[in-house]
């Protein structure tokens, strides 16, 4: 008797050490989630005689990832918040426990740092089997084992994972790359004796759907813009890459302002089929009959200040936003006679709307304030980004920061 209960103990222990081999030979091989799991299905049904099988594991929520020898109606019955969550050890199902489970024998729950992360659902065991111990006396090398393959597939998912997000994070940057291409550095804005315009661009994300533009459209008029993609992320990014080409294409001086908002807004629909809109507010000014003319449309009201007289007006003519209707019904262009020294600040909404303890909290006295003064728009410029805290990450900030700033003579 001895001997036979040796020569027992020596074969169920050559058996454990061979399955662990196997599993562990497979982990190194970097064999994929199904593969390891059809060497696990095998260990359990071919090895170990178990007729149903179900193995539930943890990701964002649960999962089945294998089931073998039952129904898929079986399978779908059971949930394992209700069904499973209360099983901290081996245990034997009984038909009082769960009417979900009555179908099988065994619930195994795996757990790693005091959490569980998957149980093993198993039934039909023959515990009469010939040439190993009857399964029951393999629950817990079934949980060992399992552990073992639950956590080589977690560690398989998370590494996809990070090589997804490693592969994203490089998107992005060239994203952020380009993007900034396309919006104009400080340094090509004109800087002369007739205007002097500055700058900044500081996106929420890696890429942000604001864009500011300048260009010279003769020799004594020049245009300019601001525009906010409503959203965030790669797709705004994308609708602002598409509106800038256009909006470069078509804004010349031969076009007016109206028509050229009219265009903007068959493009806009065009690119976003109605699921997006683009706050916009362009302007030209000529310099030999002073006129400002512009269109706001849809867009936090840019602020002139005329120097010396201490004027401060909001530049609010305009329409809804761009891409809003498939017709935009009324358009009032604004025009403002500039014969002094005059300053223009435009900006997208990130600047004003802030988060503070009772929510979001829109506010422009600030930025008054600081274009309310003699000094030049590049210092006013400066006084906003300093008094904002807006290079210092500022909890408030929840959004991309434009801004462009122009001074005429």
């Amino acid at each position: 008797m001895n001997e036979k209960a040796s020569i027992k103990r020596l074969k169920l222990t050559t058996f454990k050490l061979r399955s662990l081999l196997n599993i562990t030979q497979a982990i190194n091989e970097n064999l994929t989630q199904e593969e390891l799991l059809s060497r696990y299905e095998s260990i359990l049904q071919e090895d170990l005689n178990i007729g149903k099988l179900i193995l539930y594991k943890l990701e964002d929520e649960w999962k089945c990832i294998l089931s073998s020898g039952i129904s898929d109606e079986s399978q779908k019955n059971i949930d394992v918040e209700k069904d499973l969550l209360s099983f901290n050890e081996i245990s034997f199902v009984s038909s009082a426990q769960s009417s979900t489970l009555s179908n099988y024998d065994i619930v195994i729950p795996v757990v790693h740092n005091n959490k569980h992360i998957a149980f093993v659902i198993i039934g039909d065991i023959d515990e009469e089997g010939e040439g190993i111990s009857p399964t029951i006396k393999h629950l817990n090398f079934i949980q060992t084992i399992s552990n073992i393959i639950i956590v080589a597939i977690e560690n398989i998912r998370l590494f996809n994972e990070s090589l997804k997000q490693e592969a994203m994070k490089k998107e992005l940057e060239l994203a952020s790359k380009m993007q900034n291409m396309l919006i104009p550095h400080t340094s090509a804005l004109p800087n002369n004796e007739r205007v002097s315009m500055m700058a900044f661009y500081h996106p929420h994300l890696e890429v942000g759907g604001d864009y500011y533009d300048y260009l010279e459209l003769s020799k004594d008029e020049i245009g300019f813009c601001i525009s906010d993609v409503s959203g965030k992320g790669m797709s705004a990014a994308l609708l602002m890459s598409n509106f800038q080409a256009n909006l470069r294409a078509l804004f010349i001086h031969e076009i007016s302002l109206l028509a050229l908002v009219e265009k903007l807004n068959e493009c806009v629909l065009r690119a976003a089929n109605g699921e997006k809109f683009i706050t916009l507010f362009i302007g030209k000014f000529n310099f030999k009959s002073r006129e400002l003319e512009y269109i706001n449309a849809g867009h936090n009201q840019p602020i002139l200040y005329k120097v010396d007289d201490k004027n401060l007006l909001f530049l609010d003519k305009g329409c809804v936003g761009i891409g809003m209707l498939d017709e935009i019904p009324l358009i009032k262009k604004g025009s403002v006679l500039i014969e002094e020294r005059t300053k223009i600040l435009c900006y997208t909404d990130g600047l004003v709307e802030l988060m503070d303890g009772r929510g979001i909290s829109t506010e422009t006295s600030e930025i008054e304030d600081c274009l309310s003064n003699n000094d030049s728009i590049e210092d006013n410029i400066g006084d906003i980004i300093k008094r904002q805290k807006i290079l210092e990450d500022s909890t408030a900030i929840f959004d991309d920061i434009s801004i462009l700033g122009i001074e005429l003579f």
